[in-house]
Formats: structure tokens, C-alpha cells, sequence
């Protein structure tokens, strides 16, 4: 049976090389994202104070695949 995946929101709080980041999660963890390959296939750009989903495993709370860019509107909701 395939393994359930946490997924948070958070706050990129520094960039890192090789497409890595600190993120701030809601619940004040600060983790470190990567990004997934379909973001980096797409040429999304991820910026400081961008919030972000993040897909982590329940075996390793430090790290987290970064999945999906917050935009603007999608705050409001």
C-alpha cells in the first residue's frame, strides 16, 4: 500500500543552491524544501515570502518536496 504524504503550507524564508529552501510552516517548523520536478520542468520561479505547499513524509519531518506555488488569489481563500 502506498505511503499517505503530509502536505503543509509555509513561507520560503531563505533560497538555497540546487533549487532547496527554508521554509517557515504554519505550525512555526522551519523545514528545508526542494523543489518537485514538475515545478522545475515548468520554470516556476519561487521567490522569498512566496508560500508554497509542501509534500512531506511521515518519516522525515525535516524535509519537504515542494509541490505548488501560492498565488495571490489563492490567499484570500
Amino acid at each position: 500500500m502506498k505511503e499517505k504524504k503530509l502536505i503543509n503550507e509555509g513561507l520560503i524564508t531563505e533560497s538555497l543552491p540546487n533549487g532547496m529552501f527554508r521554509v517557515r510552516l504554519d505550525n512555526e517548523d522551519i523545514i528545508l524544501g526542494y523543489i518537485s520536478g514538475r515545478i522545475r520542468r515548468s520554470f516556476i520561479r519561487i521567490l522569498l515570502g512566496d508560500r508554497v505547499k509542501v509534500e512531506m513524509s511521515h518519516y522525515d519531518l525535516t524535509k519537504g518536496r515542494i509541490i505548488y506555488r501560492l498565488c495571490k488569489k489563492d490567499l484570500n481563500d
